[in-house]
């Protein structure tokens, strides 16, 4: 909730009608012992072991994503809020509930907060929390074969009990493609009513490289783009920069392209922060580390907009960062240690001139 609650500062009064994204999914760290606490056999589609299944431990993860200026566009940071180690008692599911029903109190006064998840979360246990929040709704991929229903047609008047919903929909017949490619892919939608989201009517897009045959992927959303105030034009990247009414439907789509920031954190804290090198044996230890470890990373995503001294990494990769950054608390130790107890009778004049001058100009350019 800190991590949230200083992610939102960063947010301008410009946009604070922008949508913030919460963004779900799970990551392994593989773990060759077999002392570590709770570590078991789990399913990794991109181990590339023969088998696909690695000892380890499995983290449930969220991360918030919140809109800055990056001079005249509009760009979101990305900030992981907390991880939550998996037990096979409960499922990962009521886990990430568990974790957005935490961080929502944070984010009460946004206009619209919308989850992204893959295909996994995008099931009953999370998507009954979209019902607790009047602004909080959801965006996820779904299962391609999952079941869809038409909208419930209108009373007939005639006896018997309305229908709940029309006819059952096919994701290749009855989903009409666009004409031409929109941000790459020809795109159907319609709205429908699908046994996930229960009596809620949805979105659902359908998705293809081609525009006969090829496979198909289908998304559903709990928001539509008139619920959206959401400012195309300063976009950073297409197709969210494209305006025009015709694009404005394919909004929710589009925004389900953020999901991919919780992939890079997870890259840049397994590479550059060590997040998979922990030799803590309780399941507790390890998730205090795992934690702390995602703290710092967070307090370097925020220190350059929180001192304009550090304002030229807001751009910058996180392994430059995090290497000036080290650079510059080497200095800090050796200036404030090494200079304050050098003994004036042992160490020459000289050096001491030397270092006294290094000093002021330390402080001069900083």
């Amino acid at each position: 909730n800190a991590t949230a609650s200083m992610a939102l500062k960063l947010i301008p009064k410009s946009l604070e009608t922008q949508p913030v994204f919460l963004c779900i999914d799970d990551t392994i760290v593989p773990k060759y012992g077999k002392k570590f606490e709770d570590v078991s056999k789990l399913f990794d589609h991109s181990a590339h072991n023969g088998s696909g299944y690695l000892n380890g431990h499995c983290f449930v993860s969220v991360m918030l994503c919140v809109p800055v200026w990056d001079k005249d566009k509009i760009v979101y940071q990305a900030l992981p809020l907390s991880y939550r180690m998996w037990q096979k008692e409960e499922s990962k599911l009521k886990l990430a509930a568990s974790m957005v029903r935490q961080a929502m109190p944070e984010l009460q006064g946004k206009a619209n907060v919308i989850i992204l998840c893959d295909s996994w979360y995008t099931k009953g246990d999370l998507v009954s929390v979209v019902d607790e929040y009047p602004n909080l709704g959801l965006i996820g991929n779904a299962r391609y074969d999952s079941v869809l229903y038409d909208l419930a047609p209108q009373p007939t008047g005639k006896r018997g009990r309305p229908a709940k919903h029309g006819k059952r929909l096919s994701v290749e017949r009855d989903f009409t493609l666009s004409d031409e490619k929109i941000g790459g892919y020809y795109i159907g939608k319609r709205r429908i009513l699908t046994n996930i989201f229960g009596t809620r009517e949805v979105l659902a897009y359908v998705t293809a490289t081609k525009k006969e045959g090829g496979s198909r992927r289908l998304f559903f959303s709990t928001v539509f783009p008139t619920q959206l105030q959401f400012f195309c034009a300063w976009q950073e990247k297409a197709p969210l920069n494209q305006t025009g009414s015709a694009w404005m439907d394919y909004i929710p789509l589009f925004l389900y392209a953020f999901r991919w920031n919780i992939e890079v954190g997870y890259y840049e804290q397994k590479t550059f922060w060590s997040l998979c090198s922990y030799m803590v044996r309780s399941r507790k230890g390890i998730e205090m580390l795992v934690n702390l470890i995602n703290i710092a990373y967070c307090a370097m995503k925020l220190l350059p907009y929180q001192d304009e001294a550090f304002s030229k990494y807001r751009k910058e990769s996180v392994q430059d960062f995090r290497f000036a950054l080290s650079e510059r608390i080497r200095q800090e130790v050796f200036f404030a240690t090494f200079v304050k107890k050098s003994e004036n009778i042992i160490k020459s004049s000289a050096l001491m001139r030397t270092l006294k001058y290094l000093v002021r100009q330390k402080e001069h350019y900083l």
